[in-house]
């Protein structure tokens, strides 16, 4: 019985995937119902091409029509919605080709992995022979302006005590997920005045890590950053996933919490 409902569901799968034309009817139709020449019109695909797709898809129960419009059935939407979300992240991994292969992506937690079409809008930073602080410089200068950051940090560079002594002078919020190590270098390049009192404040919150996480995010004000350990296990500084995206800072804000959660 249960061999026979995935098959079932695999059929339906493959009956819409395997043709861009009713995928494409489809998604014009989940946006807004339309009759078969306002179709033509949207789609610029031919009359007959559309009648004998229409025509299928509703023979399969995927649409129905309604005073001569197209509607997508409730079943269909949420095909749709997977199937458009698969094609997103496949686009997304491979726009992005060269920051996730070879490097770890075991730290990233599965609901985020699942939702990695929220990137969808990102860069990536690449530092070049002439600008080998480009990934540091672009993250500096975000921090730099931002009153809010969380921030998960495998290393310290030497410029992140300072920036965040800077933040909290003005008033910001700083909250870390660190090792001890880290930890104790941070404390001890913070100013102590400035440190006991955002700390009394809550102004800063640090939560230390039982163990090593090879995972760089930080979340400012506007931006969010993703970076990533190579798989022989150094972390790669040389790429940087950068967005501006409300979608992907939600996302970053998320996978934060989940770390801070079970590490």
């Amino acid at each position: 019985m249960m061999s026979t409902k995935v098959e079932n569901i695999n059929q339906k799968i493959q009956f819409l995937t395997k043709s861009g034309i009713r995928l494409h009817i489809l998604n014009i139709l989940s946006k807004n119902p339309q009759n078969i020449k306002e179709l033509v019109n949207t789609t610029q695909i031919t009359y007959s091409t559309l009648s004998s797709n229409l025509h299928k898809l509703q023979q399969e129960k995927y649409i129905q029509k309604i005073k001569n419009k197209y509607y997508l059935t409730q079943t269909t939407k949420m095909y749709l919605n997977i199937i458009l979300e698969f094609k997103n992240a496949i686009k997304l991994i491979n726009q992005f080709d060269e920051f996730w292969d070879k490097h770890d992506v075991k730290q990233i937690n599965l609901d985020s992995l699942k939702n990695i079409t929220s990137l969808h809008d990102s860069q990536l930073i690449k530092t070049t022979p002439i600008d080998i602080y480009k990934t540091h410089n672009t993250i500096k200068g975000q921090l730099l302006m931002s009153y809010n950051i969380k921030a998960i940090f495998p290393y310290l560079h030497p410029d992140y005590p300072v920036i965040i002594e800077q933040v909290l002078q003005k008033g910001g919020n700083v909250e870390l997920i660190i090792n001890d190590e880290i930890f104790e270098s941070l404390m001890d390049n913070i100013e102590t005045e400035i440190k006991k009192k955002s700390i009394r404040n809550g102004c800063l919150k640090v939560h230390k890590l039982k163990e090593n996480l090879n995972l760089y995010l930080i979340i400012s004000d506007k931006n969010t950053n993703l970076g990533l350990f190579k798989s022989d296990g150094s972390f790669d500084q040389n790429r940087l996933l950068t967005s501006e995206n409300q979608q992907a800072i939600k996302w970053a804000n998320n996978l934060f919490e989940n770390v801070k959660a079970n590490w």
